[in-house]
Formats: structure tokens, sequence, C-alpha cells
């Protein structure tokens, strides 16, 4: 086979730059290692940025996102019993969405299939090979060897999959911090709490209210590393949850069973460069952050928009430097992004090593932003999203 593009990840990513490239005209193939149902069934976060929202409306498939996804102006901080609100509107005039993750990928996929993007599942043994000269990717299907010849090659495949592998270790530099807890999420069919994100500093450790839709909520609370889901009973996950936030959300709070529960760990990750030779790193392949600020998706979406661009300028006006600067632009936005959610969970977490003098610099941290417009305007700035 041959593509203009070969694309490593039928996530969101993957399918974003995909759907983009098709519609610029420009011929994309993707390899997926799992199935679609698979991909489907991944419970992941649904906050996104203005740039996302765009994207996806530059690629067509926001008729649902518009239809069904909430709109947010602002959202609630909460510590010592009492919460502040920081009014994205008033601060940007500008405003985030949620809507799943599992629901943008659906429409991509849907998309995908009404344009005849070719999107191949239950690939294996990815092999991506002469990244600096004439690159091609070896992978197996249906217990056949195949070989895919392309122009460029694009990893959306994640922090385990083989395209960060493939940068020599003489030329890739990886940075990482690993936070001392994970987060044990819920979901379940009940109303949310509120009608915005509740994010919340207790001294039992760190929790947020979220949504999925209006009979759809996620929960998280801080957890031990070494806590495994079983550990944790759904009547236990709704008393911690309730003594870590407002008594007056606690009191309004509508529990029920759970139809979901994972623990993530946290970590904060970037390799650079993101480009090596023909190959571009995209999404989780080149970066984590902790979910603290919501930047997951988004990060990755900005690396797709520059990508993106940069290939539209190659093919389209024949100008390479959109892909000679990408992994400097994608860079740039993405340490700022590690950034505010590095900040974001050293503000609203309990540390294993805190000492009284940091849990009263954290408290102070906490009533600065509560009652300084500028501060809050940053935070308002950076959720969301800086620009592109």
């Amino acid at each position: 086979m041959r593509t203009q593009v070969a694309i490593i990840g039928g996530g969101p990513s993957g399918l974003l730059l995909s759907q983009l490239l098709h519609k610029a005209g420009i011929e994309t193939v993707v390899l997926e290692r799992q199935t679609r149902d698979y991909v489907l069934g991944r419970i992941r976060a649904g906050v996104l940025e203005t740039g996302f929202v765009n994207l996806m409306r530059e690629a067509g498939v926001a008729e649902r996102m518009d239809a069904e996804g909430f709109v947010h102006d602002g959202t609630l901080i909460a510590y010592d019993n009492e919460q502040f609100r920081i009014d994205f509107a008033k601060h940007t005039n500008n405003h985030v969405v949620v809507y799943g993750q599992t629901e943008v990928t659906r429409d991509l996929y849907n998309a995908r299939d009404a344009m005849g993007g070719t999107v191949i599942h239950g690939v294996s043994d990815v092999e991506l090979n002469d990244l600096t000269g004439k690159p091609y990717v070896t992978f197996t299907h249906d217990g056949q060897s195949k070989r895919l010849d392309c122009d460029f090659i694009a990893g959306c495949d994640g922090f385990h999959g083989p395209s960060r592998q493939a940068i020599p270790l003489d030329v890739r530099r990886e940075y990482e911090k690993v936070y001392p807890f994970g987060w044990l999420g819920i979901l379940s069919e009940t109303p949310p709490v509120d009608d915005e994100l509740i994010y919340a500093n207790s001294e039992r450790g760190f929790a947020l209210c979220s949504m999925r839709n209006a009979n759809l909520s996620r929960y998280y609370v801080q957890c031990s590393l070494s806590d495994s889901p079983d550990d944790w009973t759904d009547q236990a996950f709704w008393d911690e949850l309730k003594r870590r936030i407002p008594e007056d959300a606690a009191d309004k709070l509508i529990t029920g069973p759970s139809i979901e529960k994972s623990i993530a760990p946290l970590r904060s990750f970037v390799t650079e460069p993101m480009r090596y030779g023909a190959l571009f790193l995209c999404g989780d392949a080149a970066h984590i952050v902790p979910p603290t600020g919501a930047k997951g998706l988004n990060t990755a979406a900005s690396d797709i928009h520059y990508l993106y661009t940069g290939l539209v300028q190659h093919y389209l006006h024949n100008d390479s430097n959109g892909l000679d600067t990408y992994s400097q632009k994608a860079l740039s936005r993405i340490w700022k992004a590690e950034r505010f959610s590095w900040w974001m969970t050293n503000l609203l977490h309990r540390f294993p090593d805190q000492s009284a003098f940091d849990i009263k610099m954290q408290r102070a941290d906490l009533e600065f932003l509560r009652d300084n417009d500028a501060a809050q305007t940053v935070l308002a700035e950076n959720y969301v999203g800086l620009p592109y």
C-alpha cells in the first residue's frame, strides 16, 4: 500500500488528523492496534478548549458536539468548606465545552466512515522504517505481513506505542515527574451535583465533581497508588467524596451504582524533539499531563493543529516551514500546558511529604487566587486554552 501520511493510532488524535487532511485532499491511512469497540470503550476526560472545538468544526464533525455539549463559562474552586468561582467569560470572553472524549471519537469514526477513510484495526508488530530516507511502516494484519509506504508518519499511538521508540536514544531526551498518588474515578448514571465542575482541596485530599451529560456524572478522589478499584465499594467512594467537597454540595449529591471505576496514576512527561525525519509525534506519544488542568486531549489537539497546517502548507503550497518548525511550535505550547497542569496539581492535592509550612503556603495560594482578579485571569486563560 501507499499513502501520503501514515497515521499510527486510531484514537481521537489520529482520527482528527485524518479527517482534517482528507478534507484538504491529502491521503491518509490510519493503523490501530485495538478494535473500534475497544477504542470507543475507553473512558476519558471531556473538557474541550476553544481551539479543540474550532478544530472539530473545521473537520466538519461538530454537529452533535454543538447540540449536546455543555458550554461552561466558569469553574468552582473549593477548600475548607468554602468555594469561589473562576469566571471564564469575565476574564477571557471565552468558555470550554464539556463533551466526552468517547463521543468525540465516535463522531470522528462516523465521519471517517462517511468519507470512505481507511482505518485498519487489529494491527500488530508495527515498525517504523527509514525515517530519514524513504519512510514506510510494516505491520501484521489478519495474519499477514504488510507494508505501507508514505511521505510522512504521524505517531498518534500514545505513551506505550512504537512511534516515540523509533526515535534513536541519542536524539531523544525525556523529562518526567511522577506524582505520589492517583485518581480514583467513577462514572455513574446520576445528575451532576452542580452545573459547573468543582475542584476541591481538602485535608483528606483532592476531589473533583464533573459530568458527561445531564444524567451521567464523573467523580474523582485522590487515592494511594497502592489502592485497587476493588478496595473501594461504591458506598465508600461516595462517603469519601462527601467528606472532601463543601457541605452544600455534599447535601445535593445524588449517588448511585457506578458503571465504571478505575484508578489513574498521575505523571508529567515530555519528550524532545517531536520530529525525527519523516516522523512527527502527537499527543500522548510525546507528552502527558496530570489530568488536573484538563489538558490531555487538548494538548493533543494543538499538536494536530500544527501538524495539519504544516502538511497543508507542504502539499498545497510547496512550503516546508510549517513542518520544519512543528516541534518548536508544539513544544512551546506543551511546556506552558505542563506548567499549568503541574501548578493546578500542586495547588489542589495533599502530598505525603507536605510540611505544616507547605500546607499554609497552599492555603495562601488559594486565598490569593480567590481575592485577586489578575490571578483568576491567568487561571482562566490557561483553562480555556492558550492560543495556537
